[in-house]
């Protein structure tokens, strides 16, 4: 009763009347950020059930059955995290608090690889493959892994496309093959019973072996499936440094000939020789943008990216995957072969060893060999002086050793590049990386500093202390903009009616903390987050809520066979 009386004070039809019948939670005392980019107004926000049940400006009406000072601060809707690596680490913990402490409620995954659709060898070489997080490959499909997710219990919700790359491998295999036509079918089917699980779209990552296998027409054909079902085709493309422009080229032909919307994975331009081109890439999304053609981008901000030693060897030397790329990293030979082109600036493979102009930018994050874990947080030069061997063959030998592309950071970036790019209208953002806890197994590895501080830092240096974007169009670029590039109704807003995905902090003191030495330092500044409408932050720390759900894209049920 108390929420009807409510939402008849505002003026708004009850528009959850479905709800369990729950008392009405008021945050009050506040400034709205409603996602829009509007500008803010003091107000309060009242949840009841798993939704906002209204909204209004100065003091809420009396009589609600609680309320929450929130003492002047924020309150905008949950954050949207674009590009997320919490696959595996909300297995081992649901809490996501790297996260969920920077006010993420919704984490987006399947950069090029998916957790499904799984074959049989995929789920081996899946279970072989783990690092320091283990866990059962108990799932086949993206939703049931998504589905699995959910019934486990996490703070965050989660949603996911589902990679160009798992397609391919789980047609085709880890070899550099095309497929045939009866193949490509098959592809494409798989594309269609993704997105009738919920998936947003198709990812690809077209740098790394075997994602970079697939030619552009393999390309549009599952996007043409995605976009068929609402869902959009989004990439880390070929090429952010060298070769950056034909590769933003593909994208938008991608775009153009499936119909549907595409975004740049972590935009950037990587390599001090390519720091002038972003005039150049900016003009050519626009002007695609001008043409009708949906192009939107994601980034992190940071001068550093973060992958592995596979981006610093040449691609056919990783034909057939890890266990053949190791194999073969071992023939004299081939190991000749490879040093050469890593030391090729002019090689076919970009090296982003190379690009980042000396060993000593290359940051190495995590081993899964326990006799190489003392070297985390070592450079690459660090570890080719100790050994006396050049950065080439410990580049090598380290793969070698520990059997895996060893987690590795890479300083690429320009600052003034990152500031600019902050500032841009169509730009969301994305960690692009885990939502771990700094504790336990989380400590064994480094983290890229993004997994704990990336929307804090935006919010604070690039907001607050460097006026590079404002604060009401950097919360809509975290909330509204995302949902709707990615089709999600019911959430990026304020709005009475959609879900209670809610976060309270305060815009003069949020901030990062994580370092590339010390990277597991919570951010701090965000005090209260809702998921669902239900309260996963309180006061600055985890309740272990597991409101979390997964969230499905606008093919869900509806995408034709």
């Amino acid at each position: 009763m108390r929420r009807l009386i409510l939402a008849l004070l505002l003026g708004a039809a009850p528009a959850v009347a479905s709800a369990p019948a729950l008392p009405v939670r008021v945050l009050a005392n506040g400034v709205i950020y409603d996602g829009s980019g509007g500008a803010p107004y003091p107000g309060w926000v009242a949840i009841s059930g798993d939704r906002i049940s209204a909204i209004g400006r100065g003091a809420p009406p009396a009589g609600t059955a609680e309320t929450i000072d929130v003492k002047g601060q924020a309150i905008a809707p949950g954050f949207v995290n674009m590009l997320s690596w919490a696959t595996e680490s909300l297995i081992a913990d649901g809490r996501g608090q790297s996260d969920i402490r920077q006010g993420v409620t919704l984490e987006v995954m399947g950069e090029g690889n998916s957790m499904g659709p799984l074959n049989s060898e995929m789920k081996a070489r899946m279970a072989a493959r783990q690092d320091d997080i283990k866990f059962p490959v108990n799932w086949n499909s993206l939703g049931e892994y998504l589905a699995m997710l959910e019934k486990k219990g996490i703070a965050p919700n989660v949603a996911s496309f589902v990679g160009a790359t798992t397609v391919r491998v789980n047609e085709l295999g880890e070899k550099d093959i095309d497929p045939t036509p009866e193949q490509l079918d098959r592809m494409r089917g798989l594309v269609r019973a993704a997105m009738n699980e919920g998936a947003l779209g198709v990812g690809s990552s077209l740098i790394y072996a075997p994602a970079a296998y697939a030619e552009t027409p393999e390309l549009i054909a599952l996007a043409t499936e995605s976009a068929r079902c609402g869902g959009m085709y989004i990439s880390h493309m070929r090429s952010e440094g060298d070769r950056i422009e034909p590769a933003v080229d593909e994208l938008i032909e991608i775009a153009r000939k499936s119909g549907g919307p595409a975004e740049i994975y972590h935009m950037k331009m990587s390599g001090r020789q390519n720091w002038g081109k972003m005039d150049s890439i900016i003009g050519k999304i626009e002007a695609a943008r001008k043409d009708g053609v949906r192009i939107t981008a994601d980034m992190y901000n940071y001068t550093a990216g973060a992958t592995g030693l596979d981006a610093a060897m040449p691609l056919w030397v990783q034909d057939g995957g890890l266990e053949a790329w190791i194999e073969r990293l071992k023939d004299p030979a081939i190991r000749a072969r490879v040093k050469a082109e890593m030391l090729d600036d002019n090689a076919p493979r970009e090296n982003l060893a190379r690009r980042a102009g000396s060993p000593d930018n290359v940051l190495l994050l995590g081993f899964r060999n326990p006799k190489l874990k003392p070297l985390t947080g070592k450079t690459l030069g660090d570890v080719a002086k100790l050994r006396g061997t050049s950065p080439e063959d410990t580049a090598i030998d380290l793969v070698i050793e520990d059997g895996s592309r060893v987690g590795t950071a890479y300083f690429l970036m320009d600052e003034a590049n990152v500031k600019r790019q902050v500032g841009l209208p169509w730009m969301s953002f994305g960690s692009d990386a885990a939502a771990p806890s700094a504790e336990g197994v989380f400590l064994l590895s480094n983290d890229h500093p993004r997994a704990y501080g990336n929307v804090a830092r935006l919010l604070g240096k690039y907001v607050r202390e460097e006026k590079a974007a404002t604060l009401p169009d950097a919360i809509r670029r975290l909330t509204s903009l995302p949902t709707t590039n990615l089709g999600i109704r019911d959430r990026g807003l304020l709005k009475p009616g959609y879900f209670a995905d809610v976060v309270v902090f305060d815009p003069a003191t949020i901030g990062d903390h994580a370092t590339y030495p010390k990277p597991a330092q919570y951010a701090t500044g965000v005090n209260q987050v809702f998921v669902n409408g239900t309260q996963v932050l309180k006061d600055g720390e985890p309740t272990g809520a597991a409101a979390g759900r997964f969230v499905k894209g606008p093919g869900a049920g509806k995408c034709p066979a």
